[in-house]
């Protein structure tokens, strides 16, 4: 009989929840695949905030601006997107690299403007002295769309993680996007 330790039992769950995840996602754009869906590609630049262990300071919490890349489809309904976040807090010694993919379902649209909800999951890299973690996270986001153009849209959102690892508690974003659509 395999005997698995509940470290790696934690970390099959969190597995599987990202493949889940990745799996539903999928599965909503091939369901929903038309001609008025959309892929786009996008920076987003953010005030971002870790809450995680440092030196002798096992709840320190610090801030400071993230910025990143992101693709992905939308259409009127959902949106799935990939991003790539950086966060450097140089003055408290704070390093995180995040790869989030999200689904965002809209909740409605007028004008060109779309609030919406969704999750993400992902991986993060954290780093600061004496520690290097890397993890899976997992959360949701809140936020609004606006089409200013055919084939640009400005996004805000409010982005919340929780991270599996002893070295980092939570993630919270405030987060501007730029989205090029094609």
């Amino acid at each position: 009989m395999i005997l698995i330790k509940k470290k790696e039992y934690v970390m099959i769950k969190k597995m599987a929840i990202v493949l889940m995840s990745a799996v539903i996602g999928t599965s909503l754009y091939a369901g929903n695949y038309d001609a008025g869906t959309k892929g786009f590609l996008g920076i987003e630049l953010g005030a971002g905030t870790v809450q995680a262990e440092r030196l002798n300071d096992f709840n320190h919490e610090g801030s400071a601006v993230e910025y990143g890349i992101r693709f992905g489809a939308q259409s009127q309904e959902w949106r799935a997107t990939f991003a790539f976040d950086y966060f450097d807090s140089s003055s408290d010694d704070q390093n995180v690299e995040k790869g989030l993919f999200m689904i965002d379902y809209f909740l409605l649209n007028r004008n060109g403007i779309r609030p919406f909800v969704g999750a993400n999951t992902g991986l993060i890299n954290y780093e600061s002295t004496g520690v290097d973690a890397t993890d899976f996270i997992y959360g949701g986001q809140v936020g609004v769309i606006v089409n200013v153009l055919d084939s640009m849209d400005l996004d805000l959102s409010y982005r919340y993680s929780l991270s599996g690892s002893t070295q980092v508690n939570n993630l919270g974003s405030i987060v501007f996007g730029l989205n090029y659509l094609y």
